[in-house]
């Protein structure tokens, strides 16, 4: 049983570009339903979408009204229930104020995922160790594009180790890498 608060944020700002150029992305919406399923099916605590963009923010208020008051959610009550997870923030600031905010908690343990390794790198094991076992509130940052500026990468308490597929291959959907690591962090432990 998990002790802990786990909070999951989509970043579109300040990504990378495949130049390695510091860029915003766009927002995809199957990003949106899919990672609310995933973090509904692994009881995350809310999950944020960062955008600074207001035109972005309100194509995201769009889809969402059609799934939580439109014919969307009268027609799959999951995915509109999966979606009451979803908050919006404008930059990674806000999100940590929305958090601090929700729960009365100073401190919020900042964890970014990437491909890449990094020098602050945790394992899997540990991490998830430390949700299990503290009592404590984690924000695990998801980038788009091709990855976190590394500004905000060096502002993170952990970052988490790259996923490892069986070949070299490791370019991921986030998607993908979200629910790979929500299982890895949240799931059952039946691979122990």
């Amino acid at each position: 049983m998990r002790h802990s608060k786990v909070y999951i944020a989509l970043l579109h700002y300040p990504m990378y570009n495949k130049n390695m150029d510091i860029v915003t992305t766009s927002v995809t919406n199957l990003d949106i339903h899919d990672i609310a399923r995933a973090a509904r099916t692994y009881d995350v605590d809310g999950f944020y979408i960062v955008h600074p963009s207001a035109s972005q923010q309100e194509l995201i208020q769009d889809i969402l009204a059609y799934w939580q008051e439109g014919y969307g959610g009268r027609y799959n009550s999951d995915r509109q229930e999966a979606l009451r997870l979803l908050r919006l923030a404008k930059d990674f600031p806000a999100v940590l104020e929305g958090i601090r905010q929700e729960t009365g908690e100073e401190t919020v343990i900042t964890v970014a995922t990437d491909a890449r390794c990094y020098p602050k790198t945790i394992a899997y094991s540990g991490l998830r160790s430390y949700m299990a076992e503290t009592e404590q509130v984690y924000l695990l940052l998801f980038g788009t594009g091709w990855g976190i500026g590394q500004e905000l990468m060096d502002r993170c308490d952990h970052i988490l180790e790259p996923i490892s597929g069986a070949g070299g291959y490791n370019h991921l959907s986030v998607r993908s890498a979200v629910a790979i690591i929500l299982d890895r962090l949240l799931g059952a432990t039946w691979y122990n």
